[in-house]
């Protein structure tokens, strides 16, 4: 097993934390834009992911500070669009996702083979957000055809 770079971990999962603290934002800002016959199964579905985000941000920081870490206060800058269809905000979350996805392989690159807790946290983070992004790509489906 490799040694764990407690530092770099701490660095990465702040990046994580400020990242899904961005994700709250977004998810109920674009919850709150959504309107057409689809709006209520949409809103619940982004509110849904912006608790998601907010629980996922917690996880991180408890992670930190159970590295003897600091948890960042800081979210990551959010580009607004100023696009607000059903298809651009759908677009945006799926982009959101697939930086998320990145951010949690990253981590796996630094805890793999020197934590079994921190390989197998990071495993079913990548396994959530591969998951929505599935999700976010069925529902982006209908605007394909």
């Amino acid at each position: 097993m490799k040694n764990l770079n407690e530092n770099k971990v701490c660095e990465i999962l702040n990046e994580i934390m400020e990242y899904e603290l961005a994700g709250v934002v977004r998810y109920t800002h674009s919850s709150l834009m959504v309107s057409g016959p689809n709006r209520i199964p949409i809103v619940k579905f982004l509110q849904a992911q912006a608790n998601e985000s907010l629980a996922h941000a917690q996880q991180a920081g408890e992670l930190i500070t159970g590295l003897d870490g600091h948890p960042s206060q800081k979210i990551t800058k959010i580009k607004e669009s100023n696009r607000h269809s059903i298809q651009d905000i759908l677009n945006e979350s799926l982009e959101h996702e697939i930086h998320a996805l990145d951010l949690y392989k990253k981590l796996l690159a630094c805890v793999e083979d020197a934590s079994v807790y921190l390989e197998e946290y990071t495993r079913g983070m990548i396994g959530q957000e591969e998951q929505h992004s599935l999700e976010l790509k069925k529902m982006l489906k209908d605007f394909s055809n």
